[in-house]
This record gives structure tokens, C-alpha cells and sequence, in this order.
């Protein structure tokens, strides 16, 4: 990338200007906490990336700071001067990228795994029903037993023992585009089920939608709704992501619905921003404002339904761990609180640091493992202060990564962890 001014249009360069380098970041990073360097840092990366923009730094000197950047956004709600770092780090992911792909750096493992595998309904349900055979056929079992899974790259066999049960392809194929709820419907609301949500939590995103139903919402699930396109933009590949932007927003106007739910909290991030894709005053602009202005976290519209009740004491202790993403970047904090309190019969314990991320962040933990944990480490440290029997969370990498933290404490007999639409069905909740 020979030109210097287009370069620094990419990476935000105008936007640096905005850190003072006063510090405040420094303690709310995790990855600054962990790895104790300068450069692991918000103001250390926004510092490399003016560098680079300067043509006194390199593409590759700013390519492990940043990779290494959790993007979980908790620099920006202590930041005094309100620095766009969540458009740097893009801007900086983007322009990586463009390197990688002109050093041919890009596999085809890759480009499939982009552009075709997380984009397709049909792969992530291809994907969920092999999971479900080889869950059900005793090959999962066998692998363990043989350790077979231990030759999997990426740590992979990690995940591979916490990923949650599967529903039959007979399941899956049952599930319908619309539904009605029994009470005249108050409302429609459409519901966005997600790429990894719908291949591996699909019970969850069935959940979801029977909270909504019983709530007397008619709820829809648009046909050709994909991919968000979060872990493009967290890969760099801002024109991808801008492309699965543009194909979503086509789906859900088609709805008419009043509200676009969601139900996962990386994935209501990247749906509330998708403006910034475009150019300010285009028609795709305002378009994407539109569709931004009717999304909604599948909590913030369960709390504001007053007639909601929970018939179902759950006798058990929690904690709730809340995804970085939801509460800073969609800025949904209280609603998930205010449901858990709602249930009869639970104890909360609240943690100490709640805003310290788990260290999930998209596939940060399978690309960046060993730190990960230690990412995982402080945080379950926080976690097991609490002493809870459930870990609640709102997101599936968050889900995963709880899973992983109580496999990594021994206390997979005393611990568990349940999405916060699971444990609110479990509650027998009803409309009176």
C-alpha cells in the first residue's frame, strides 16, 4: 500500500489525534493486565497505528499488538475524551488484512470459511447436524476415549467437549419462518437467529422465541437474513462484512417489523453499527439507521413487558457474566440484571469486576488460546469469589468460555453455565 494518504483514510488516522495518552484505558484492558506491555494497550496500539499512518512504523510492527486486541471495547467507557478506538482498531484490522492478501498470505480454508461457511444458514445447520450424529452415534465418546481428539489443531479438542447438545435434523427441519402467539399479538418483531447461534445454540434461538411468543409477539424469522458479519470485521474484511450488512438490512426491511431481536450480544454490536459501513447521507446510510434504530436485545424487550411473570422457583446461586460487547458497545447493562432478580427462588452474586472480559471475543480464544486463559484465569478467579452454581451469560463465545473456565477450575460438578434465555424459559414464565 504505496499511498500514504489513502492509507491513512483507512486506519483512521484523523482519529488518533483524539488520545491524549493520559491512561485511563490502561486499567480496564485485559490484555494490558495480562501482558504488561505498552504496546498491548488502547493507547499503545492507537500510538502504533498514527506510527504506521506516519510511514515511521511498519504494517508488520502493528500486526501482533493488534491481533492481540481482545476488541472488547471497555477502554472506550473510561476514556475521557471519547476516542473512536472500536473504528482504529477496524481501520487497522483492514489495512493488515490488505497486506496479508497481497503477500497471498490468505488460504483457501479461509476464503471459504468467510465467504461461504458463516454467511450460509444451510453449513451452519450442515454443521449442527454432524455435531448431533457425532454426539449420538458414541463417536464423540470413542474420540475421548482413544484421546483421538487431542490431534485436532487449535485447541480445538477444548471446545469440542463443551459444546452443548444438539437437537436431531428432525428438530431443526420443524421450525417455521413465522409464528402467532395464542393472545392477540401486541406487536411484530423479527427475529435474527445468528450464523454460530443457529448452528450450535439452535435450542436457544427456539427458546427465544417461545419468551417472545408467550410475551404476544408475533415473531418472524426472515429467510434471507445471514451472517452479521462480526467476525469478518474482526478478521478485517470490512468489505465482506459491509456486504452481509447490506444483505440483512434487505431481509429485515422486507419484514416490516417493528423490532430486530437478537439474542446474542457480539452479534447485536456489530447489528447497531452498521451505519458505519457507509458513507454518512447515502441511501445505504440511511437505510442502516433505520435498521439500526429497531434493534433490540431479546432482554430489553422481555423487561419492558410488565405482565411478565417467572411460576418456576430455580433454588439455585448465580452470577452473571455480562458479554463486553452488549454492555459496551450496545450499552445494555441493567435488563439482564433486572430479569435474573425477577426469578423466584435465585441468588444473585454479583461479581466483583463484571466488566473484565472472559477472553472469548469471537475466535480470539481459539486464534489466540494461551492467552486467552490467562485472559479466562483472572476472570474465573472473580467468578469462583462468588461461589455460584449457575454462570448466566448472553452470548455464545462468552457460553463456551465459562464452559472452558469451569472444566479449568475442576468444578464441573458443582458449576454450570446457562444462556440467560434458557434459565428465563426454565422459569415458566407467562403473561397474566
Amino acid at each position: 500500500m504505496t499511498d500514504i494518504l489513502s492509507l491513512q483514510e483507512k486506519i483512521n488516522y484523523d482519529k488518533t489525534f483524539d488520545c491524549v495518552q493520559c491512561g485511563y484505558c490502561l486499567p480496564a484492558c485485559p490484555t494490558y493486565e495480562t501482558m504488561e506491555r505498552e504496546t498491548h494497550s488502547p493507547r499503545g496500539r492507537i500510538n502504533l497505528v498514527k506510527l504506521v499512518a506516519e510511514n515511521k512504523a511498519s504494517i508488520e510492527d502493528l500486526r501482533e499488538p493488534i491481533e492481540k486486541c481482545l476488541g472488547c471495547m471497555a477502554c472506550t467507557t473510561v476514556c475521557p475524551t471519547n476516542v473512536q478506538y472500536g473504528q482504529i482498531l477496524e481501520g487497522a484490522k483492514e489495512v493488515i488484512e490488505d497486506q496479508r492478501s497481497e503477500a497471498g498470505e490468505r488460504s483457501r480454508i479461509e476464503d471459504f470459511l468467510f465467504e461461504s461457511f458463516f454467511p450460509s444458514g444451510k453449513w451452519m445447520h450442515t454443521l449442527g447436524n454432524l455435531t448431533w450424529f457425532y454426539q449420538r452415534s458414541g463417536l464423540q465418546a470413542v474420540a475421548n476415549r482413544l484421546s483421538l481428539t487431542q490431534a485436532a489443531p487449535l485447541h480445538l479438542e477444548k471446545f469440542e467437549r463443551v459444546i452443548p447438545a444438539q437437537p436431531s435434523p428432525k428438530m431443526r427441519a420443524k421450525r417455521a419462518n413465522h409464528y402467532q402467539p395464542e393472545i392477540p399479538a401486541t406487536a411484530t418483531v423479527a427475529f435474527f437467529t445468528g450464523c454460530v447461534m443457529d448452528g450450535m445454540f439452535f435450542e436457544t434461538n427456539q427458546h427465544t422465541i417461545e419468551l417472545l411468543v408467550r410475551c404476544g409477539l408475533e415473531v418472524i424469522l426472515p429467510e434471507e437474513q445471514t451472517c452479521c458479519g462480526a467476525l469478518h470485521a474482526h478478521a478485517g474484511k470490512i468489505d465482506d462484512s459491509r456486504n452481509l450488512a447490506k444483505r440483512n438490512i434487505e431481509a429485515f426491511e422486507e419484514s416490516e417489523a417493528a423490532y430486530i431481536i437478537n439474542n446474542a450480544g457480539g452479534c447485536g454490536a456489530r447489528l447497531i453499527e452498521y451505519h458505519h459501513l457507509f458513507e454518512e447521507g447515502s441511501d445505504w446510510y440511511e437505510r442502516a439507521k433505520r435498521f439500526v434504530s429497531k434493534v433490540k436485545d431479546i432482554s430489553q424487550i422481555l423487561i419492558e413487558v410488565e405482565e411478565l411473570e417467572f411460576t418456576k422457583p430455580i433454588n439455585r446461586t448465580v452470577t452473571y457474566q455480562p458479554s463486553c460487547h452488549m454492555t459496551n458497545v450496545q450499552g445494555v447493562k441493567t435488563p439482564p440484571l433486572e430479569l435474573i432478580k425477577k426469578i423466584p427462588g435465585i441468588t444473585l452474586k454479583e461479581l466483583d469486576r463484571p466488566d473484565f472480559c472472559c477472553g472469548s471475543a469471537g475466535i480470539y480464544n481459539i486464534i489466540n488460546y494461551e492467552d486467552s486463559m490467562e485472559i479466562l484465569d483472572v476472570k474465573m478467579k472473580d467468578v469462583c469469589g462468588t461461589d455460584p452454581e449457575s454462570i448466566i451469560t448472553t452470548n455464545p463465545g462468552c457460553l463456551l468460555q465459562m464452559k472452558l473456565g469451569i472444566e479449568r477450575e475442576g468444578a464441573t460438578d458443582t458449576m454450570d453455565a446457562v444462556h440467560l434465555v434458557d434459565l428465563l424459559l426454565e422459569a415458566g414464565p407467562c403473561v397474566k
